[in-house]
């Protein structure tokens, strides 16, 4: 807690500087960004002078907002990456962060993909990543903020100024990107597998979710959309099994699609690597039904009803469980 006020002070003093700078020098800005900017509530940059209570992470949540504190006055460069001559947004974003062990995209939009949602700001931790659209002409995330509570975030706003705390505002969305704590992810499990009691294969989604880090709760919810649980299930497109498994995807991942054990373990290594690789859950199971290029391709679900209405119910279902 002492480490994270120091930041923050650390933070308002340069801060002050830098504003006195500011007053005293004319910067060119973007007036079609700054007016979105501050539609999007993008209009403060008062400074704190003491570690505010949303701010009172620790741990990882602390070592985001002391290395992005690091970077305040650097000077804002459009695609921007060395902070020794400039940064824009999204490579502040991937430097901290980089800098951390924890690699992330280049632009905000792909950025936008990483990690799990945030639901609002209130329940926005220290660390976070906040996006924004800001061009009315050209739809979609084009700037990126690090969270550090309290309403605030380190940001590189545009061409003319610098890295700096500034007031969040409304973002259009939040995701988490920082891993959950590894003393909790044992117990989570275990309450999940816990929930699965009469729940056909169990013992499998259990066994296979604790092996590779997936709930067992959404392995069975899995089975419950692909196959009703059936394991001798035969689509029309040729997809076998409990967990449906097409055969090049099976032949990849060493698994005898027909056999119940070899099926939810394959299936669990698979959610496994499509959850990294996409950063969310979500995402993981649209890969798993419509394929990790067509995800790749439109950066997100992708606009089919089938593969929409198949997120939903694999959700809600493991939802039902856990």
């Amino acid at each position: 807690m002492d480490g994270l006020t120091a930041v923050h002070s650390r933070i308002a003093e340069i801060q002050n500087r830098i504003l006195t700078f500011a007053s005293a020098s004319s910067t060119s800005t973007s007036a079609a960004w700054s007016s979105a900017a501050a539609a999007a509530g993008l209009s403060g940059t008062a400074a704190t002078t003491a570690a505010p209570a949303a701010a009172a992470g620790s741990g990882p949540e602390a070592r985001v907002v002391a290395e992005a504190s690091r970077y305040l006055g650097v000077p804002y460069a459009w695609g921007g990456t060395d902070p020794a001559v400039g940064l824009d947004c999204s490579g502040l974003v991937q430097l901290v962060y980089g800098n951390l062990g924890i690699d992330l995209p280049r632009t905000s939009s792909q950025q936008a993909t990483a990690g799990t949602p945030v639901a609002s700001l209130a329940e926005a931790r220290p660390g976070d990543l906040v996006f924004f659209d800001n061009s009315p002409s050209r739809p979609g995330i084009d700037h990126v903020g690090i969270y550090v509570g309290d309403g605030k975030m380190i940001a590189a706003p545009q061409q003319g100024e610098t890295v700096k705390v500034q007031d969040v505002g409304t973002p259009t969305l939040i995701r988490r990107v920082l891993p959950a704590s590894s003393a909790a992810a044992p117990a989570t499990a275990a309450t999940a597998g816990a929930g699965l009691a009469g729940v056909p294969y169990a013992d499998l989604f259990t066994a296979a979710g604790a092996r590779h880090g997936v709930d067992p709760a959404l392995l069975a919810a899995v089975a419950k959309v692909e196959s009703g649980f059936d394991p001798s299930a035969v689509s029309s497109a040729g997809a076998t099994g409990l967990m449906q498994f097409m055969p090049a995807t099976a032949r990849g991942l060493g698994v005898d699609a027909t056999d119940p054990a070899s099926s939810v373990d394959g299936a669990a290594r698979y959610l496994r690597q499509l959850t990294d690789r996409f950063g969310s859950t979500d995402l993981a199971l649209a890969a798993y039904n419509a394929g990790p290029g067509t995800v790749s391709r439109y950066g997100g679900i992708p606009p089919y009803g089938e593969t929409q209405s198949y997120v939903r119910r694999v959700t809600s279902a493991a939802a039902a469980w856990s």
